[in-house]
């Protein structure tokens, strides 16, 4: 007992040395807290005012000593207005964003480099939202990526990703191609810490109207809907980002990217070029462009209106020329954004003298260069000489899809027999000037150019409005937009009369086919002859009882492939106008025979007065019991002229489409089995009142049939198609034939009937 009180004694002691060391730690604690708000708010006016450390030291002193405050309480006020700055009301109503903002600023400001940054930035800002991984990619030249600095993945995953090269799809090569930020989901798109799934955040580094680089920040989890203080939050940090890579991460310009190099490569091109610099806004942002040099080609006069538009080092581009405001101000502000080159032939340029130039675009270090190649007159005629000199190559044409403008040289005038001051012929009014027997093989060239804009060529037989005839062969080729854009339709014609009789002359010399290929082929031509035999003129038209009625039979391009399509348009002796197609099952002889004992069959038929339905369920008798056991699909109108009554019946066939008033539908699918499928079928029948200009079509599926897409789809292309305004019946047929993009190669029958 008699040392309790000494014992009492060193508590007491104990106690109050506790106490005087946490009180010096508390001491210590502020003022390093103090230290870091004096130097955060000196690297704030390093930034903002562009000066030094020491001169933003005397700038707090000056400012305290005006207001009568400590210096401390000036830091806090301008840390505080720089975080209302980037979080504005995050600020306000999230105290603690503000403080986290301020010592992530603090941390990211005194760090050494790009890794300690990142490293700063997931422990005093990001993970108190939750997030567990974040990298700070650093842009290169070409718009390529390169890992600056990570924190939250593992060594060997950012080893794996140090360097992304340009074009590859990743979250941040998004964000660095689009300029905006993007909040993801877990995509399935390549990225850093890939295997680990959740939601991600990438964000441009904006600084000066270039990206600096890709902020990414990984959540171990999906997002939930982020309120917008945690966008302005993610957006400021990212903008603190860019300033500590603006410096030491920047992509470094080679020794001849200096401006006084660039200047003289500009010099040196042979086409015209302009040096261009950025030109910012009081926001930082890309306003225009600063011209600081042109090239000795603009200041000769080549290239440029130098008359209306004076331009000269030091101007800026949008003010000496607003028409650049389109898409090449976009491509300039893309390239010196990303770094990632351009290069387009064709474009619109409004520096132009002719509104088109070839353009090439490249950062160098800060600068831009800009060069073109006019496009001009002299330059389009040399380019259709060449053209049609590498075809062989009398005639050559260009035909401009956006302006409609048709350009010939003198030679194609005097293929054609015309004079210069004449219209030149469209190349889709080809028909009208080839022999009749050609127009087969010229719609297939004209839906090969004109719809599935490819390469194609074919010969043809032209006929001269002065009587002479040539055989001759076209090419033509389209020709495209940077964008993708049909632009216009290139070509030639040649004369090859005497290639052809020379040809015609060396087949009579020609050996016999082998034994097997003659009766091939003569199975063939009797195939094609018994069908030509029987079908009417396949270009041929009728009028009857106020019905402007029009037809087109396409055979199959191989003569094997002869099929049994069959079509039939006449005027019955009940004064009614029988109107039918059908497609027999298979090709060759076989199909052919039997396409003639149906139509024929149903020819007779219909002088009995029955209709449509009776004439199915007849038609599929004799499809049964007169034939080897043959099917077939058809369809089958009669059209009543003082009615103006249409009544129609189909067997397995595709419903006609009828178009009226600019619209145009299928009519009703009524029921009715394949010819010759059962013994006793039975066939529905409709109804239809037909109106003045009204049309009717009706076709075989030749016209539609694709490999790589189902027959519904098929079919509404078709009706889109017919669709289009048309100035004559004859002129719809041809543009279902040019445009209905089938290849199956199968026979094809096209009625058309339009009520006057």
């Amino acid at each position: 007992m008699a040392g309790e009180p000494n014992g009492g004694q060193d508590l007491d002691r104990l106690a109050a040395t506790v106490e005087r060391l946490r009180r010096e730690a508390e001491r210590t604690r502020r003022a390093a807290d103090d230290r870091a708000l004096l130097e955060l708010a000196k690297g704030i006016l390093v930034e903002r005012l562009r000066c030094g450390p020491v001169q933003a030291a005397e700038q707090l002193a000056t400012l305290a000593a005006k207001a009568g405050v400590t210096r401390l309480e000036i830091a806090a006020d301008v840390v505080n207005e720089v975080a209302r700055d980037r979080v504005g009301e995050a600020g306000e109503a999230a105290p603690e964003v503000s403080v986290r903002l301020r010592v992530a600023e603090s941390a990211v400001l005194g760090a050494r480099d790009t890794q300690t940054v990142a490293a700063a930035l997931l422990e005093h800002a990001l993970a108190p939202l939750g997030a567990t991984a974040v990298a700070v990619w650093a842009a290169e030249p070409g718009g390529a990526l390169a890992l600056a600095g990570y924190a939250g993945f593992a060594t060997e995953e950012a080893r794996r990703w140090r360097h992304m090269p340009p074009g590859v799809v990743t979250p941040a090569g998004r964000a660095l191609t689009e300029r905006r930020t993007i909040w993801h989901a877990d995509a399935g798109l390549p990225a850093i810490g890939r295997h680990v799934a959740g939601g991600r955040v990438t964000v441009p580094m904006l600084s000066g109207g270039r990206v600096q680089g890709v902020l990414e920040i990984c959540w171990p989890h999906t997002l939930p809907p982020h309120p917008p203080r945690i966008e302005r939050q993610v957006e400021a940090l990212a903008e603190l980002c860019a300033h500590t890579l603006d410096a030491p991460f920047a992509p470094l310009a080679p020794a001849a990217a200096g401006l006084t190099e660039l200047v003289d490569l500009a010099d040196a091109l042979p086409d015209p070029a302009l040096v261009l610099q950025a030109h910012l806004d009081a926001r930082g942002e890309l306003a225009d462009f600063r011209v600081r040099h042109v090239n000795a080609r603009i200041t000769a006069g080549d290239g440029l209106l130098l008359e209306a538009y004076p331009l000269v080092s030091g101007a800026l581009l949008l003010e000496a020329y607003p028409r650049a405001a389109g898409g090449m101000f976009a491509q300039l502000e893309q390239v010196h954004a990303t770094g990632e080159s351009f290069r387009a032939e064709r474009m619109a340029l409004g520096l132009s003298t002719t509104g088109v130039a070839d353009v090439s675009i490249t950062r160098h270090g800060d600068s831009v260069l800009l060069v073109w190649r006019e496009h001009d007159e002299d330059g389009r005629l040399a380019g259709l000489l060449e053209h049609a000199q590498r075809l062989g190559r009398i005639g050559g044409f260009e035909e401009n899809t956006v302006t409609g403008q048709i350009t010939w040289n003198a030679q194609l005038y005097s293929l054609y027999g015309l004079s210069p001051g004449d219209q030149p012929v469209p190349l889709e009014r080809l028909r009208d000037h080839a022999h009749p027997d050609d127009e087969i093989a010229i719609g297939r060239f004209l839906r090969t150019v004109l719809h599935h804009r490819r390469f194609a060529a074919t010969a043809f037989r032209l006929t001269r409005r002065d009587g002479v005839a040539r055989h001759m062969r076209v090419v033509a080729e389209p020709v495209f937009g940077p964008d993708g854009r049909l632009m216009a339709v290139r070509g030639a014609y040649q004369d090859i009369s005497s290639q052809h009789w020379t040809e015609v002359a060396l087949a009579v010399t020609r050996d016999q086919l082998a034994h097997t290929e003659q009766e091939s082929a003569a199975r063939s031509r009797l195939a094609l002859q018994l069908q030509q035999a029987i079908m009417p003129p396949s270009h041929g038209t009728m009028e009857s009882f106020g019905l402007h009625i029009a037809v087109r039979y396409r055979p199959a391009q191989k003569e094997h492939l002869v099929g049994g399509d069959w079509y039939d348009a006449v005027a019955l002796p009940s004064r009614r106008v029988l109107l039918s197609v059908g497609d027999v099952a298979g090709h060759g002889v076989e199909a052919a025979t039997g396409m003639v004992i149906l139509r024929n069959a149903l020819r007779g038929l219909a002088t009995t007065g029955a209709g449509p339905a009776q004439l199915m369920a007849w038609l599929n008798m004799v499809a049964h019991h007169l034939t080897d056991r043959m099917t077939a699909t058809a369809v089958c109108a009669l059209y009543d002229p003082p009615t103006r009554m249409l009544r129609w019946a189909r067997a397995g066939h595709l419903p006609p489409i009828l178009l009226r008033e600019g619209d145009g539908a299928e009519l009703p699918m009524v029921k009715g089995p394949l010819l010759g499928a059962f013994t006793d079928a039975r066939y529905e029948e409709g109804r239809l009142q037909l109106r003045a200009e009204d049309t009717l079509l009706m076709y075989t599926d030749g016209l539609i049939e694709r490999r790589d897409h189902n027959l519904r789809h098929a079919q509404d292309r078709l009706l889109a198609i017919a669709r289009r305004a048309a100035s004559t019946l004859d002129h719809r047929l041809d543009d279902l034939l040019t445009h209905c993009n089938s290849d199956t190669d199968d026979d094809t029958c096209l009625i058309g009937v339009h009520l006057s």
